[in-house]
């Protein structure tokens, strides 16, 4: 059986007692990075044989870890933050399991984009999730189509390409629109800043930004 553990964004005690106990009792752990997940598994004292499984091996080694389920092993899968398969790998794995009738569970927990957009004051009821925007090919057809949205839209974005992204959602989007973005989630620096487009980025472009960002961005007026 496999199964998807969600892991905390950052303070250690958003772990759910279900996630602990299966991972004591599976036999193998599969992790995104080993040496940001040993600080979680060290501070549980949980020791079981871990292996990394990212998205620069996840194609070459999914046909012999779905091999080692069928054959009886028992497995999780752990991202460094969140929940596996949220802009994480965990689907070519999933879909493997799948089509070799392996058990899968998902257990529920932590995921940035969740508690960013409930917090945003940006209706929450309908919404898209776009992840992380194309650096290059697609980029400006994306934001061309997304300019019509009127869901209320989530994205991820890194520190570095946080001010070029807003700047980008000023112009396709409007000066005007609502947005939130959320960085360094449950941790001791966390920070939701809202506002328009241009009140967010000009707040950024004055700072050094560092962590793991959210941005939520009202849809279209209808």
């Amino acid at each position: 059986m496999l199964y998807l553990i969600p892991t905390p964004l950052g303070n250690l005690k958003d772990i759910t007692l279900r996630s602990l106990e299966l991972l004591q009792q599976v036999d193998v752990i599969l992790c995104e990075d080993t040496r940001t997940s040993s600080k979680l598994l060290n501070h549980y004292q949980i020791q079981k044989p871990v292996s990394p499984y990212h998205q620069h091996n996840e194609h070459k080694i999914v046909p012999h870890i779905v091999e080692q389920l069928v054959a009886g092993k028992t497995m999780a899968l752990i991202t460094d933050a969140g929940t596996p398969g949220i802009s994480d790998p965990a689907f070519l794995l999933v879909r493997e399991c799948i089509k070799h009738n392996v058990k899968v569970a998902c257990l529920p927990g932590a995921t940035a984009f969740v508690p960013a957009l409930v917090n945003s004051g940006i209706p929450a009821n309908r919404f898209v999730f776009e992840g992380f925007l194309p650096l290059k090919k697609g980029r400006q057809t994306m934001m061309k189509q997304l300019a019509g949205e009127e869901r209320t839209m989530v994205f991820y974005e890194s520190p570095m390409r946080l001010v070029k992204t807003l700047e980008e959602f000023v112009v396709y989007f409007g000066a005007g629109r609502a947005c939130s973005v959320s960085r360094e989630l449950t941790k001791l620096f966390e920070e939701n800043k809202r506002g328009s487009l241009r009140e967010v980025c000009d707040h950024f472009k004055a700072k050094t930004v560092k962590g793991e960002i959210v941005i939520v961005v009202a849809g279209k007026a209808e």
